[in-house]
């Protein structure tokens, strides 16, 4: 339990714990800084998180999986470089809650623990800041309802941290629940819940293999479609976002952006029209339908958008030939990671081990796999009574 490595990290018992799930892209896949709709799921494994107050006006952090500490000044800190930017998710978190009036009278010390496999497209980092946030609440005495904590990790994320990032895992670790999708609408930021049909489940196939330069591949999207939709707000001056122009749009006028701005749009009103579609299946219960879209997105991720991998592609293509499987596609941001598989309860682990055996045959090294199921959202946690 996190209380007890509390104690061992930092010789006392925390006062206040939290907790906040990890996530999967269920379909939306870069939508959400675009505008769009995107559907996501809370998971079962979790980031969690322990404080208690210091008499100083320090913040200190630790790992449950890493040695040293990390300590700044809380009335001036700046973002982190090199073996301590982990801290950075927490400390963005808590520079957005000053900012929206969270008093700090007093400092204090932070342990942090997880479950979520490294590197399995589940994005930790949003579990990280939404822990934070609801364990700054608890230790300050401050609340913000679910939505606006989703927005203070996004814009921690976006701000301290650096990255470019659309709400949408924030929002899934924030409003997720059991046995449910979490639908948002990224240009109003309006949160909502889909119930998911009995006997659905889900299987995480990591590759374990990253691009190197996945931070800087993920920007360019990002500029790409900032891009295409400043050129195509000159046919269509209304559109506010790519979300807002359908695929028949761009293809009307493809040739205002030429063949990779068109495939990276394409994309982008691709994946609206197909969570909007997904949304309508899962209303008739008709999982055959979603999976098809599923499997859908990922094609146009690898064709259009072009942030899969040959190791995604294979997972996904070795998923579309099993039985018991409605769909698979690459979850997260891509270029590398993990692939989703939406199966039905009789796939398992024997089906599971089939799947990475023809990955290992294919690229000579072993691919790793769990299942998951649904869990609830962020939370502020309670402590075990002594």
């Amino acid at each position: 339990m996190i209380e007890d490595l509390y104690i061992q990290k930092f010789g006392r018992s925390p006062e206040v714990i939290a907790q906040a799930p990890g996530r999967l892209e269920f379909i939306g896949n870069h939508t959400d800084y675009n505008g769009g709709p995107v559907l996501g799921v809370a998971v079962d494994r979790r980031v969690s998180v322990a404080l208690a107050a210091r008499s100083d006006r320090q913040a200190c952090f630790r790992s449950a999986s890493m040695e040293g500490e990390v300590c700044v000044d809380i009335d001036s800190f700046a973002p982190l470089s090199g073996n301590e930017s982990w801290a950075n998710y927490p400390l963005g978190v808590l520079k957005e809650l000053i900012s929206a009036g969270m008093p700090i009278p007093h400092g204090f010390d932070m342990l942090v623990d997880s479950d979520l496999p490294a590197g399995a497209g589940l994005s930790s980092s949003a579990a990280f800041e939404l822990a934070s946030g609801y364990g700054y609440c608890g230790l300050y005495e401050f609340e913000l309802d679910r939505a606006d904590m989703a927005r203070v990790g996004r814009r921690a994320e976006n701000n301290f941290v650096g990255m470019p990032c659309g709400i949408l895992d924030q929002g899934v670790s924030a409003f997720g629940d059991v046995n449910s999708l979490v639908k948002i609408d990224c240009e109003k930021e309006l949160f909502s819940r889909l119930t998911l049909p009995d006997d659905v489940h889900f299987w995480v196939f990591n590759t374990a293999k990253k691009h190197s330069l996945v931070d800087s591949l993920y920007g360019t999207r990002h500029q790409e479609c900032m891009e295409a939709h400043r050129r195509m707000q000159a046919p269509l001056p209304q559109a506010q976002n790519l979300a807002q122009i359908s695929t028949a749009q761009l293809s009307e006028h493809q040739d205002l952006l030429g063949d990779v701005l068109y495939r990276r749009a394409l994309h982008i009103s691709g994946e609206c029209e197909r969570v909007l579609a997904v949304e309508s299946a899962l209303g008739k219960g008709d999982m055959a339908t979603v999976g098809e879209l599923l499997f859908e997105s990922h094609e146009s991720s690898r064709v259009n958008f072009e942030n899969s991998i040959p190791e995604l592609d294979i997972l996904v293509d070795a998923l579309k030939e099993s039985q018991h499987v409605w769909g698979a596609r690459l979850t997260g941001g891509g270029f590398g990671g993990a692939v989703m598989a939406v199966t039905n309860g009789q796939f398992g682990q024997a089906d599971a081990e089939k799947i990475v055996a023809a990955y290992q045959e294919k690229f000579g090294q072993a691919a790793t796999f769990f299942h998951t199921t649904t869990g609830p959202g962020a939370s502020q946690g309670q402590l075990s009574a002594t």
